[in-house]
């Protein structure tokens, strides 16, 4: 194979968008890592995304989400679809790769040319969901997967990242686990498309769905919302499981092609990809040191950290950027404070 970088990328590029499974690992690899080649390739293939429908399956940690996607994706491929599954798993803390591995538990679908399975690890971002799942996803859309399961870390109240990766959001609950009342007053609760109350043989399992039922009793629903069914599984078994792929189906078809979603979706990765190149342009700016001597500043109590990123950015940014833009600024601060 040519040496020269542009070649390779664009042969790694033109081996995903024919669903050459090597290809397609070696292209996640790379987005995973932000690298700048993986950036390159993303804009080889973005245009032939946007086709994937995106199912997120969110919970508390032992609520069984591993089995319900392996079950789900069984679902999927009795009827031909091909789908791809993203396993957000805790981060190592010696080689910041994924803990869990849920490809093994999903054993039983390595063979199957039609299911690609990748764990990612969180690399401590909070929320849920790797910062780069949205980057690896599209490389599953652009191979030509059809569905796309993500499947989050399991850490509870804090994985509302998910809503805004998802198409439709599945949120997990598990009886016999703590407070189910406490458990319901938490964020997740207003992500979710389809509650699974999974488990239900468990003591507890009608008392957890009656809880949720009445939850949502509280809410104000018009005769068109979406009211996010309530379903019981025992995904060990497979029971429940026909009803829950047949309510998300029925959710895709009243939201066959949700742009609200979408849009957010690329307008958070948007963000983060602006953030980390500011913070990346700063940190070139700054004279050597300057940083450090900022944050001794902070630590010994002679300034506040806002007031020092607001210094830092005028000095370094504002400054650097031109009259026009410095008005701009201080237009933005009068109204602001007015």
């Amino acid at each position: 194979m040519t040496s020269d970088p542009i070649i390779r990328l664009g042969s790694l590029a033109a081996g995903v968008l024919a669903a050459d499974p090597r290809a397609v690992a070696r292209a996640m690899s790379l987005v995973e890592d932000e690298s700048p080649a993986g950036a390159e390739l993303l804009r080889a293939v973005f245009a032939r995304t946007g086709r994937a429908f995106l199912v997120g399956v969110t919970g508390p940690p032992g609520a069984g989400k591993s089995t319900l996607v392996d079950r789900l994706t069984l679902e999927a491929r009795a009827e031909g679809t091909r789908v791809g599954v993203i396993a957000v798993d805790p981060t190592s803390p010696f080689s910041g790769g994924a803990v869990l591995g849920d490809r093994v538990r999903m054993g039983r679908h390595a063979a199957d040319a039609g299911v690609f399975i990748r764990s990612m690890a969180t690399r401590g971002h909070l929320g849920g969901v790797a910062r780069a799942t949205t980057d690896v996803a599209a490389v599953l859309d652009a191979a030509g997967t059809e569905l796309i399961f993500i499947e989050t870390v399991g850490v509870g109240q804090d994985e509302v990242d998910i809503a805004r990766t998802a198409d439709v959001t599945v949120v997990v609950f598990v009886p016999g686990t703590g407070d189910d009342v406490q458990a319901l007053k938490a964020g997740i609760m207003e992500i979710a498309d389809v509650f699974v109350v999974n488990k239900a043989d468990r003591e507890g399992g009608d008392r957890l769905v009656q809880a949720i039922a009445a939850n949502q009793a509280l809410q104000t629903w018009t005769a068109d919302a979406w009211r996010p069914p309530i379903l019981k599984t025992v995904a060990t078994t497979g029971e429940g499981i026909p009803q829950l792929w047949g309510a998300i189906g029925e959710y895709r078809a009243r939201h066959p092609r949700d742009g609200t979603r979408r849009r957010a979706r690329h307008g958070q990765r948007l963000r983060e990809l602006l953030a980390a190149r500011f913070l990346d342009h700063l940190e070139r700016t700054l004279p050597p040191g300057e940083l450090d001597r900022v944050v001794d500043r902070i630590a010994a109590g002679e300034i506040d950290p806002y007031s020092a990123a607001d210094e830092l950015v005028e000095q370094y940014v504002v400054r650097r950027a031109g009259p026009t833009e410095r008005g701009v600024r201080r237009a933005r601060r009068t109204r602001r404070s007015e």
